[in-house]
């Protein structure tokens, strides 16, 4: 069903592609959009190493949402800041695809504890982070991909 990857040596493990998702802070999720164009856009994540999910936190309407209620595939891709060999212009990025089903989330307490595990992504501020959830967290939708296939590789800007 999905394609295996032309540059086989390229390729990183599935070790070094949950340490991607678990490391990075953001990435692009792709979905079908009105009219079925692709509709991506950049959101942070949390990858859960418990059920192996990633939990995406959102307001509770709009054209994303609406996109994952009509058709639940999506994909969901991160990369790296990249590194320079000694003396090399080109970046060397590793990138991660994730492809899967979408669920949402409906219990609160879920909702509220990845949005905790999300956060602490960005700051160590529990104070912060409390009152955020208080101030938001009921009015903020949760849905996990589910992943069915991920892949990741390596690659030289050169």
């Amino acid at each position: 069903m999905f394609r295996p990857m032309l540059r086989a040596k390229q390729q990183l493990s599935p070790e070094d592609c949950i340490e991607i998702l678990k490391v990075q802070p953001r990435g692009v999720l792709s979905v079908l959009g009105d009219d079925d164009y692709p509709y991506g856009m950049p959101l942070n994540h949390y990858y859960c190493p418990a059920d192996g999910r990633l939990y995406f936190h959102s307001g509770s309407r709009g054209h994303k949402l609406d996109a994952l209620r009509r058709h639940s595939k999506a994909s969901f891709c991160v990369y790296d800041e990249g590194w320079r060999r000694e003396g090399e212009w080109a970046l060397n990025i590793r990138s991660v695809i994730v492809f899967g089903r979408v669920e949402f989330v409906e219990d609160r307490e879920t909702i509220y504890d990845i949005a905790r595990q999300l956060s602490r992504k960005f700051t160590d501020d529990a104070a912060y982070i409390e009152a955020e959830i208080r101030r938001s967290g009921p009015a903020t939708a949760l849905f996990a991909l589910i992943p069915e296939h991920i892949s990741g590789k390596l690659v030289n800007e050169s």
